[in-house]
């Protein structure tokens, strides 16, 4: 069994918990408060600054140049696809780059990034890959999900966001980023794979209190 089926096979719960989360089925449906996604997108804004991050950590950390190329262009695709989409996103829902600059993480934001820069600068390649993958492979099945809706991609608001991740090029950088931990933790002892297990199982359940946090639109409980 490849170790990625072992990871996924570990969260399911948490995973599917995650695609049935109200802020998705909303989204899917159409039917979710603007003022909700508005929130996200403020949030993922400043959540994809911290995540970009992780790829460029992930260029000096790469033994090889191919695999340096990938983080390279995983870093391009963040930079310059996703953040482009929340900067169009912004104008829809009326963000000035003013509050985007402005904006302050809220509480889950700060501690899920701060979490994943942690395991990246501290631990090795396996580390680092296994604590970015659940954003990205849980994206990539979210996009494909709702994309099966119909109507869903042709939304005024929400079709962008389901067609960006649904899009052959996000799945194939996740599939790529899938099969890099499965070499990654090839030949590593079992002490190794459970610790790994542990980081993806963490990031998993970050991605569960993200999608609530925006649903509650939950910045800190004293401001």
């Amino acid at each position: 069994m490849a170790f990625s089926s072992r990871l996924l096979e570990k969260v399911k719960p948490i995973w599917r918990k995650n695609h049935n989360h109200p802020f998705v089925q909303e989204m899917g449906s159409g039917s979710l408060d603007k003022e909700k996604f508005r929130f996200f997108m403020i949030q993922d804004y400043l959540y994809l600054i911290e995540y970009a991050k992780l790829f460029a950590i992930g260029t000096v950390k790469a033994s090889d140049v191919k695999t340096m190329g990938e983080f390279a262009r995983l870093l391009d695709s963040t930079l310059n696809t996703e953040m482009e989409l929340h900067r169009e996103y912004a104008k829809k829902f009326e963000i000035t780059e003013e509050e985007l600059e402005k904006a302050e993480p809220a509480p889950t934001t700060l501690a899920y990034t701060h979490y994943m820069l942690h395991v990246g600068n501290n631990g090795g390649l396996a580390e680092l890959v296994a604590s970015l993958l659940p954003c990205m492979w849980s994206y990539a099945e979210i996009g494909k999900e709702l994309n099966e809706i119909p109507g869903a991609a042709s939304h005024e608001f929400y079709g962008d966001w389901i067609e960006m991740y649904a899009s052959q090029e996000f799945q194939s950088l996740t599939n790529w980023t899938i099969s890099m931990l499965d070499d990654l933790a090839e030949e590593k002892p079992e002490h190794e794979l459970v610790h790994l297990e542990e980081i993806f199982l963490n990031t998993t359940r970050f991605e569960y209190m993200f999608w609530d946090m925006a649903y509650k639109q939950a910045m800190w409980p004293l401001q």
